[in-house]
Order: structure tokens, then C-alpha cells, then sequence
């Protein structure tokens, strides 16, 4: 080998040596001081061991405003690259913090924009690791426009790639619509931070009325502004939630979700499920109880616990196939639908749809929830989403009503009008239009006022039993065909999956139009 051809191999060493030191050893010890992970510390934890490879190490910014021409550094302060997962490939980039604390200028959003086409190209998932500072002010308009170019990049993939972010920072400005335009983001608990406005901007923090963590915190987004579907207790945990969410996923919307071989007897019975619903129709119980005992090894991965929790949703297998759950809460609420549940559910809903996932939908509904709050924060509308998502799904879609169906709510819950495919109940169901005591106070105001007060609430009872034993049953429905059976609650499993087994071929055809309304 020529002196000029080692030469040259020497100072493509070095420029990669140069790369991986990002901001320099100094910042990047800072940052594991913190707890945190650099970026190339976070790409080690989500991928297969010696399996990433690295694009676009060599681009720096072109801003030369502000001095920062004498602050370039290799790779603009995010890695990106692809890799395996468990032996599947992802594309994936992480945000380096030690590199203008994050900052997203326009060349660092042009190499983001780069990895996500390649992904959709590839139509392989993508995975984000999300921890900077927002815009870089220094860029300007440029910063803007490169910013501009990876928000569409990602909508383009929506619904066609899996999407997922990892957010283990702070971040800022219009990179958390990014990170919130994931269709599943999970936030770190210690550091993962999301705000749209700066919290130096922020009047109630600069007011000293609550800090950055009570403004945009892990904690926060879980629980009150339901961006956060999962928290992890810190990298390495993130890293294994986004590997298991990808684990139930298809690489594409035109794959069908990965098969899991299972240990678990698909014609186990569910013995334990006899005893789980109360007699008392008014007395609570856990639906994830429920749903743990029916699927495969009892795996049920919750996603979004702490937000809107009188509705579940997550993902599970049924025979090794991946299904996605939905079900009331019982115990919360009583398991009313209000606004936060349907726009929980239905997003979820749209998701599975996407992806092929079929969906499993367990009922026990009083109704939508009353009162000022909901009807003013726009119930109606609200409501409508959850609806028209069961409604558009083509996915199979099965339902278990354990026992209660009632009015709007039991319509809005993949019932067989909305063409669900399969739709079971156990004996303790009830579908009608609202519980016993409601309807009597209605249908029988009259009579019941003509009593005398001492007499009024036996006659009230009598009515009451009256109606239970006309509609307090799944009977009805099951006569008008509106259930498919009604079932022992020992043999869920086995129905559920013979279902399952003969729907997986399904296929639905719509009319060709550019998009339904949602009524978002």
C-alpha cells in the first residue's frame, strides 16, 4: 500500500475516532454523571450487539452566524443508522446532548428526515431516541425548514411504519411534535422531559408555581396529558419497552403481525372467570384480571395505565397471535366511557387498524359518563372517535360483553352493527338501553307518582324486577342475532381463539375515497 493510501486510511480513522466523541469526552462524562446514556451509549442498549451501522457520521452544520463556524462538529449532534432488534431491522437515531445540547439545526433535522425515508423505503419500523434543547436558534429560518421536512417525512410514514419514541431528555419546541407524532412515545422517568413552550418562557414556571418536571415531566404525561404510553425507570428500560411493543408489530402495514409459538393450550379453560364478575351489578371488579387469565401465559402489556384508567387498552396474543385489548374498567368510574377513555381507545383502535392487529374487545358499560364537565369539554364529539374508529376498522374484531351493555356506550363499543365480526356475552350480561332503575323512572314516572309515598318504593321494585327480567339478559340480543352466543365463562379462551383462527383470513372491501372525517 502507497504512503498516500495510508495517509488517507489514517485520517478516515481519525475522523470516525472524531465522530464518536461527539461534544468531547468532558460533556459526554457529564452527561453519565446524570444517570443518562449517550447517544451511542442508548444505540448499544436497543440494538443486537455488533449489529449497527452508521450513516451520515461525516455532516456538520452549515451555519456560519453567531460564530459557529468554529463549533462543527461530526454529525451535527445526532447518530443515526440502522440495526437489529431480536433480528429484525429498524433504522434508528438518537439525539446527542453533548453536541449543542441537543439543538436541532437544519442539518441535523435533514439527517433525521433521511433515516425516516429510508425506513419507509425499507418499510422496516423506526425508532427515535429523542433528548435536545429544541430549535437551534443560531440557524434560523434554515433550522425551521429542515425541522419542517422531518415533520412531514414522519406523517408520510404514518400508519405505514411503526413509529416509536423514546424520549430520555429534555426536549423542547417543535422537535416534541415530532417525538409526539410517534404512534407510541415513551418517556424516561427520571429525565424525559416534553414541552411545546420553553419552560424560561413559561409563566407559571418563571412565577415559581411549578418547575420543569411539573410542567412536562414523565409523570405528568402519563397521567394528565396522556402523551406518555409507557414510563421506564431509566435507558435500559425504555429500550426493552420499545423492543417488546415492536415484538407485537409487523415491520409494515402490509405484513401481518409477527406469530409467537405458545406453550399455552389454546383449549385452555378458564375456571377462575366463573367467579370473577360480582353478582351485584353495581359492585366493581379488574378487568385486567380478565383479560390476564384469558390470554396466552397471562401477558398482558398495558399501555397508557395512568391515563383515562376507567378504559384499558394494550397488546396480548391469543394463540400466538397478536391481538390488541380494549376494555371498560369496571372499577373506575364504574366504567364509563368519558372523553379521555374514547380518545384513548380510539387512537389505539386506528392503531391496530393500521398495523393488521386484530382487536379484542371486552364490555362492561354503563353508559357515557354525565354531567357539565363532559358535555361542555365536547362528549359528543369526543364519543363519535371511538365509534367511528370500531366502525372503520377492518381488522377482525371480536367482543365479550361480561355484563354490562347499555345505550350510546354499548353501540360505541363494537357492537355487531357497527359489523364486528364476532360478538359473545356470558350469561351475567345485560344489554339494553340503560340499567333497570333508569328505564322504571322513565317509562313509569306516572305510575309510580300516582302511589302513595309509602307505597312507591315497592312498586318501583316490582317494576324494576319487571324490566330486569325482560332485559336484564343477554337473551334478547342473541333472538334478534345481535350476539353471536352466549357462552360459559370457562370456555372464553377456546372461543376467542377458534374466532381469532377463522377471521385471520379477513378481508373487507370499502368504497375508494381519500379519507374518512374523523370527528377529531
Amino acid at each position: 500500500m502507497s504512503n498516500n493510501s495510508s495517509q488517507r486510511l489514517e485520517e478516515l480513522r481519525q475522523k470516525r475516532s472524531e465522530a464518536k466523541l461527539g461534544g468531547g469526552l468532558k460533556k459526554q462524562e457529564a452527561i453519565r454523571k446524570t444517570g443518562r446514556g449517550t447517544a451511542r451509549d442508548r444505540i448499544d442498549m436497543l440494538l443486537d450487539e455488533d449489529s449497527f451501522v452508521e450513516i451520515d457520521s461525516f455532516v456538520t452544520h452549515r451555519t456560519v452566524d453567531h460564530n459557529m463556524f468554529l463549533h462543527q462538529t461530526l454529525g451535527d449532534g445526532v447518530v443515526a443508522g440502522h440495526g437489529t432488534i431480536d433480528s429484525r431491522k429498524v433504522f434508528c437515531f438518537a439525539q446527542d446532548f453533548s453536541v449543542h445540547g441537543g439543538s436541532m439545526g437544519e442539518i441535523h433535522a435533514k439527517k433525521i428526515s433521511k433515516i425516516v425515508e429510508m425506513a419507509e423505503r425499507a418499510k422496516v419500523p423506526i425508532i427515535g431516541m429523542w433528548d435536545g434543547g429544541g430549535q437551534r436558534a443560531q440557524d434560523g429560518i434554515s433550522g425551521l425548514a429542515g425541522t419542517g421536512e422531518l415533520l412531514d417525512r414522519f406523517v408520510q410514514c404514518s400508519g405505514r411504519i411503526p413509529i416509536i419514541s423514546l424520549v430520555l431528555g429534555p426536549v423542547v419546541g417543535v422537535s416534541s411534535l415530532a417525538a409526539g407524532l410517534a404512534d407510541f412515545t415513551i418517556l424516561g422517568e427520571d429525565h424525559g422531559q416534553l414541552f411545546l413552550s420553553s419552560p424560561l418562557e413559561t409563566p407559571e414556571v418563571i412565577e415559581g408555581e411549578i418547575d420543569a418536571a411539573g410542567l412536562g415531566g414523565a409523570n405528568l404525561h402519563a397521567s394528565r396529558s396522556g402523551i406518555a404510553c409507557l414510563i421506564a425507570d431509566d435507558d435500559d428500560d425504555a429500550c426493552a419497552m420499545a423492543a417488546e411493543i415492536l415484538s407485537y408489530l409487523p415491520d409494515h402495514n402490509a405484513a401481518m403481525p409477527p406469530f409467537l409459538e405458545t406453550a399455552d393450550p389454546s383449549d385452555r379453560l378458564n375456571p377462575d372467570l366463573e367467579t370473577l364478575v360480582p353478582d351485584n351489578p353495581n359492585r366493581p371488579y379488574d378487568m385486567v384480571k380478565v383479560v390476564e387469565e384469558i390470554v396466552d401465559d397471562g401477558d398482558f402489556m398495558e399501555l397508557f395505565s395512568s391515563y383515562a384508567d376507567n378504559i384499558i387498552i394494550g397488546f396480548a396474543r391469543l394463540g400466538g397471535r397478536t391481538v390488541g385489548v380494549v376494555g371498560n374498567q369496571p372499577k373506575v368510574l364504574a366504567g364509563c366511557l368519558d372523553i379521555d377513555a374514547s380518545i384513548k381507545a380510539a387512537r389505539f383502535i386506528r392503531t391496530c387498524d393500521a398495523f393488521n392487529v386484530p382487536l379484542v374487545t371486552f364490555e362492561d358499560v354503563p353508559g357515557f359518563l354525565p354531567g357539565v364537565v363532559q358535555e361542555w369539554g365536547g362528549i359528543i364529539r369526543h364519543g363519535a372517535k371511538l365509534l367511528f374508529a370500531y366502525a372503520e376498522a377492518t381488522v377482525p374484531k371480536l367482543t365479550l360483553v361480561t355484563r354490562k351493555a347499555y345505550g350510546g356506550a354499548y353501540l360505541a363499543m363494537s357492537c355487531k352493527h357497527l359489523r364486528s365480526d364476532y360478538n359473545i356475552a356470558w350469561p351475567t350480561a345485560e344489554l339494553a338501553v340503560m340499567g333497570a332503575e333508569g328505564a322504571v323512572n322513565i317509562i313509569h314516572r306516572r305510575e309510580i307518582n300516582a302511589v302513595e309515598d309509602d307505597g312507591k318504593e315497592v312498586v318501583r321494585a316490582q317494576l324494576v324486577d319487571e324490566y330486569k327480567a325482560k332485559f336484564g339478559d343477554p337473551y334478547v340480543a342473541a333472538r334478534n342475532g345481535w350476539l353471536d352466543d352466549v357462552i360459559e365463562p370457562n370456555e372464553t379462551r377456546v372461543r376467542l381463539i377458534r374466532a381469532l383462527n377463522i377471521l385471520h383470513s379477513k378481508r373487507e372491501w370499502s368504497p375508494p375515497k381519500k379519507h374518512g372525517n374523523i370527528p377529531l
